[in-house]
């Protein structure tokens, strides 16, 4: 399967020769097929693996041996050694088929070598020492995103693969640490963590276009999926003061609604307040600390929420519940409110509404 896997991220970069698709691929296979292929070597016959590493290291043009080392020296938590002459002598060869594919590159196609492989290939790096910088920078962490794993072959069990260093892959998930370091973010992009989904509502509430885009994009998903539902007579909404967007969705969408809006700020609620304030808004200063809120038919969870997710998609607390997401934890009703946004939109229920379709 990897070796197919491999033959099929070259015809990719044969076929869309784009920076975004070798940077893409460069990180992909530096972290599926080359990993994996570092743990447990794919053939039996010697001469099979140094070729097979030969052909990965001119694809990802990253001497795969030269890899091997300085990973296995990572798990070991010891400095890279290079080895015996013979493995120095692979390196080496490997080092020669890598400069010399770029110098026929170069040679034949210097502006595609240098506006589109290079930067591809830069990007490729970049996100490489990303992935590996946080994977370990709150000591070694692992993600659990369904999707992720399914396409990067439990990459995201991070700790487990360090615990367990020669299980295959597809082994790790049944050895979840119960005490591991965990992230709701993939390694990749989990510098978002430093920023904060604060600090990127505040970017957006600097350009009116950015506003229009968002609310828009939102109320698409939002509209899908109330075609689900009955008419709601009163909607708690969970965070969302900063830029009430899901106020003013619910408005839109059910006019006579009441409005309930918990946010743990003050200052989010004024601002909130010069939007979406009215007679059938109410605004509660205060968190969300999980149960059933009153009456309400339908209880809206923020994507920046701090509690348990999973529980509130086991045990609905409300006969509906939006839950805003990321795009890889498909829910229940599910829409994709942007690729861009990396964002869905999961509606479960506690119980048949009436009048569900």
């Amino acid at each position: 399967m990897f070796v197919a896997l491999a033959a099929a991220h070259a015809a990719a970069v044969i076929a869309m020769p784009a920076p975004a698709v070798i940077a893409l691929g460069v990180w992909w296979n530096a972290n599926t097929i080359a990993h994996n292929f570092i743990h447990h070597p794919f053939f039996r016959r010697r001469a099979a693996n140094q070729a097979f590493a030969a052909a990965l290291s001119v694809l990802n043009g990253i001497p795969q041996s030269l890899w091997r080392d300085r990973h296995l020296a990572h798990h070991g938590g010891l400095r890279m050694r290079t080895g015996d002459p013979g493995h120095r002598w692979e390196i080496g060869v490997q080092s020669m088929l890598v400069l010399s594919a770029w110098a026929a590159m170069a040679a034949h196609a210097p502006r595609f070598f240098l506006t589109t492989y290079l930067p591809g290939y830069l990007g490729g790096l970049t996100l490489c020492a990303l992935h590996g910088y946080y994977e370990h920078a709150r000591g070694t962490t692992s993600y659990y995103g369904r999707l992720y794993n399914l396409l990067l072959f439990n990459d995201g069990y991070h700790v487990e693969h360090h615990a367990n260093p020669g299980v295959p892959w597809r082994d790790l998930p049944a050895r979840r640490a119960t005490a591991g370091v965990t992230s709701r973010w993939p390694a990749p992009v989990r510098w978002l963590e430093c920023i904060g989904l604060d600090t990127l509502e505040r970017l957006v509430l600097r350009s009116a276009a950015l506003q229009r885009y968002v609310v828009c994009r939102h109320f698409t998903a939002w509209r899908q999926l109330a075609a689900c539902l009955p008419p709601m007579s009163h909607v708690t909404i969970v965070g969302g003061g900063l830029f009430p967007r899901s106020a003013l969705i619910v408005r839109r969408l059910w006019p006579a609604a009441r409005i309930t809006i918990v946010d743990a700020s003050a200052g989010n609620l004024r601002r909130a307040r010069t939007l979406v304030g009215d007679a059938n808004v109410e605004f509660v200063h205060g968190r969300y600390k999980g149960g059933a809120v009153d009456d309400s038919d339908l209880l809206v969870i923020p994507l920046a929420f701090h509690g348990d997710r999973d529980a509130i998609y086991a045990a609905p607390p409300s006969p509906a519940v939006l839950v805003h997401d990321w795009i890889w934890r498909r829910r229940g009703e599910s829409r994709v409110v942007s690729l861009a946004l990396l964002k869905r939109l999961n509606l479960v229920v506690a119980q048949p509404v009436p009048g569900q379709r």
